[in-house]
């Protein structure tokens, strides 16, 4: 998908992010229990992706420097990618859209919390350069990568 962009999330494309069709067993991935106890939510940064006209994926992150926990200052959130979409591009895409936001802000780090499972996110966030750092007291995974 050569022809990415990144909207703000409003009322209009809300309804289509939560239309997104994910691949199935995914949808046990989309929130760790680590994101929902530790996030100030007026601190979020939501944004859709469109491939051309077509709405592809939706991207929640975090930007809050007095965050209690690191890996909650500059963090990817949450993120779906429609499953026609995955494997081209899409969610690398939106990912350095954040990092690219998070190194504007300041930041030198950028982290991702993910639950752990045989169909879960970690071989696409060490893909592209997360590394495994610790893991949260939910048992969910932490990744850093360097910005």
């Amino acid at each position: 998908m050569d022809d990415l962009r990144l909207e703000e999330l409003n009322a209009k494309t809300a309804v289509a992010a939560n239309g997104l069709t994910l691949k199935r067993g995914q949808e046990a991935f989309l929130v760790p229990v680590s994101n929902e106890a530790y996030v100030d939510q007026s601190s979020t940064w939501t944004r859709v992706v469109y491939s051309d006209d077509e709405l592809v994926a939706y991207i929640m992150a975090n930007f809050d420097p007095e965050a209690g926990k690191d890996e909650y200052r500059c963090s990817v959130l949450r993120m779906h990618v429609a499953a026609t979409a995955q494997g081209q591009g899409v969610g690398t895409f939106a990912v350095q859209q954040v990092a690219d936001e998070g190194k504007r802000r300041g930041f030198d780090s950028l982290y991702a919390v993910w639950e752990p499972g045989e169909l879960g996110p970690a071989p696409f966030f060490t893909a592209i350069g997360f590394e495994v750092v610790g893991e949260t007291e939910f048992g969910d995974q932490i990744g850093r990568r360097v910005l």
